[in-house]
């Protein structure tokens, strides 16, 4: 009985320390130019910081919070990404770059210990139980591949002196890792629906990877809101993709492109020449027509969760338009509008189906993103396989306010820089200003240690209104052994993409601001692989002749002839030359029979 009564006072307690719990889900559609379409998927689930620790578990999976807790994980970011953001074309990147990752896998976290030794033991075992729940490589993110960055990242949550002096903040990438559906269907079972439910019905493996750019990110994080309760424990999962709506528009069982037929084509009847055989189509940007069954195979299926802790209903769906665009939903959908933020948003119905379209307008108003507020390009320089060079173009676009960010690399232990040639240079300015003016501010380098550890580099640069900065430096390519050789060591070697945060400044009212740049495939002196293999084959062969002449004269017992019984050299003549003489008789009589066919 007291095991039954202590049951339940422990169900009637996570009955009450969960009831401050939430989960909210949101959906935002916003047309990009070129006929490319921003789907931006948000999932936020709140638990309060008692009830995580006692592992009551609600709306965070328990899967994900055991992990934390075994690892003394107080915040986690993880990211899983793909393609390219075109920032020239589709301007600033969403959530400000926050929710982004580098290409491939990218990893960081704070982690509670007394040492750093302690802090990254427990640091393999977050990468090794993480690798097992989302089915990724996370590890291989070994101390080669691990860094501390000092001046890039900062804790989102709210943590207390005393914890922070105890928290050690440790990073890792895998650029060469490819995401695929494997990732998705994990990131989908962390959420109360499985993805059968609510927007997330939406995500499908074959839409999400054919996408031009995606990420999927997880960020776990405690939260003390101002005046409440308690604390509380966040985790925010985010799926962005930009899709192209034509690509995306084709069947999956027919995905090879066709033109368009005649009766199809959208004209420009503003043309001098516009007439029935003359036709100048109008720009994909402004003529898209596209809806939810087309874009992504299939509609949403009802609501997940549709209600918040007060009982109301949710928007859930919200799309970026003009205030007179049409949109088409389906039947007894609750619409509520925001003629300040242009932006017409949808209550998902709690089981019918719910569907979207945009048909054509009569208004070719459209909206677009605020442009970047830097703009950043990586690659190599130089030839050879000794040496090379790396640069980066930094260009602020504003012609009136100069920039600050913190520019920071990771890179591997075998591609070691020489920091004296380190340079920063403007290469185009305004006339107005000083050729004098400090670029890099400071910088934090810690040089790498064979097969131990990368290096990390960190510099604090200000790039001036209107101008470009040229950062370069050269590196040398180190020699590996040839058991260190992925098994496509011809490819290369991808170099994880920089990380670039942009500090505020008194003028600009954005928070924190962040933008990567795009990988590097680092070709290295290759050993021709045959070598081995035939060096193998050749000494197993002379290995197997001498090993058989060897053998057969310690085990074989050789005997005179006349000493085996039963043997008669006699018989054996005879039966060589009864042999002889059937072969010469065939000889001779093939000879006669051609000769009485001439």
């Amino acid at each position: 009985m007291r095991r039954f009564f202590r049951f339940l006072l422990s169900l009637l307690l996570a009955v009450i320390v969960t009831a401050d719990s939430d989960y909210l889900e949101q959906l935002v559609f916003e047309p990009l130019p070129q006929g490319s379409l921003l789907a931006s998927f948000n999932f936020k689930s709140q638990a309060s910081l008692q009830s995580f620790q006692k592992q009551h578990f609600r709306y965070i999976p328990r899967s994900l919070g055991q992990i934390l807790q075994h690892a003394k994980t107080q915040e986690l970011h993880l990211r899983f990404s793909s393609g390219r953001w075109d920032a020239e074309s589709w301007g600033a990147r969403p959530w400000g770059g926050t929710k982004e990752g580098g290409t491939g896998v990218e990893l960081w976290a704070w982690v509670e210990a007394d040492s750093y030794e302690e802090a990254f033991s427990r640091w393999i075992t977050l990468n090794n139980a993480l690798s097992g729940l989302f089915c990724a490589s996370l590890n291989f993110i070994d101390s080669t591949r691990t860094t501390r960055p000092v001046e890039t990242f900062e804790p989102t949550g709210d943590h207390t002196n005393a914890s922070l002096s105890r928290l050690h903040l440790l990073h890792g990438t895998l650029p060469r890792e490819v995401v695929c559906t494997e990732n998705l269907t994990p990131f989908l079972k962390l959420l109360p629906c499985k993805g059968k439910a609510g927007i997330s019905s939406l995500l499908d493996g074959h839409k999400l990877f054919d996408a031009s750019w995606q990420t999927m990110s997880i960020d776990v994080k405690p939260v003390c809101p101002t005046g409440g309760s308690g604390c509380l424990v966040e985790m925010e999962q985010t799926v962005d993709m930009v899709l192209d709506i034509e690509r995306s528009k084709r069947p999956r069982d027919n995905p090879i492109p066709r033109p368009v037929p005649a009766e199809e084509l959208i004209c420009d009847t503003s043309k001098s020449y516009s007439s029935h055989e003359a036709c100048y189509p109008l720009d994909v940007s402004t003529t898209q027509i596209w809806s939810l069954s087309e874009i992504f195979g299939r509609s949403i299926k009802g609501s997940c969760l549709a209600t918040d802790t007060h009982g109301k209903p949710v928007e859930s769906v919200c799309i970026k338009v003009p205030n007179e665009h049409r949109i088409q939903v389906s039947e007894g959908t609750i619409q509520r509008t925001d003629p300040s933020k242009n932006q017409q948003c949808y209550v998902i119905p709690e089981t019918d189906h719910f569907e979207m379209s945009l048909p054509q307008q009569d208004s070719q108003a459209v909206l677009s993103r605020p442009p970047p507020s830097l703009y950043a390009s990586r690659s190599f320089t130089g030839h050879g396989q000794e040496r090379g060079g790396v640069q980066t173009l930094l260009t602020n676009p504003s012609p009136d306010t100069a920039i600050s960010f913190v520019y920071f690399e990771t890179l591997p232990w075998f591609m070691k820089p020489f920091m004296h040639t380190l340079k920063a240079e403007r290469l185009t300015s305004p006339p107005s200003s000083s050729s004098k003016d400090q670029i890099i501010t400071s910088m934090y380098y810690r040089p790498a240690l064979d097969r131990q550890r990368g290096t990390q580099l960190e510099v604090q640069i200000t790039v001036p209104p209107a101008s470009t900065v040229r950062l370069a430096y050269d590196f040398e390519k180190a020699i590996l052994r040839y058991t260190e050789y992925p098994p496509d060591a011809n490819r290369g070697f991808d170099v994880a993409p920089a990380v670039i945060r942009i500090l505020p400044t008194n003028a600009s009212s954005e928070g924190v601001v962040y933008l990567r740049t795009t990988s590097l495939l680092l070709s290295l002196p290759t050993p021709d692989f045959s070598m081995p293999y035939n060096v193998i084959i050749l000494t197993s062969t002379v290995m197997a002749l001498a090993f058989g002449s060897i053998y057969n004269l310690l085990v074989r017992r050789f005997v005179a002839a006349d000493e085996v019984e039963g043997y008669s050299l006699a018989k054996v003549k005879g039966r060589l030359r009864e042999v002889r003489g059937r072969l010469m008789r065939r000889f001779w009589s093939g000879k006669e029979e051609s000769a009485v066919g001439r």
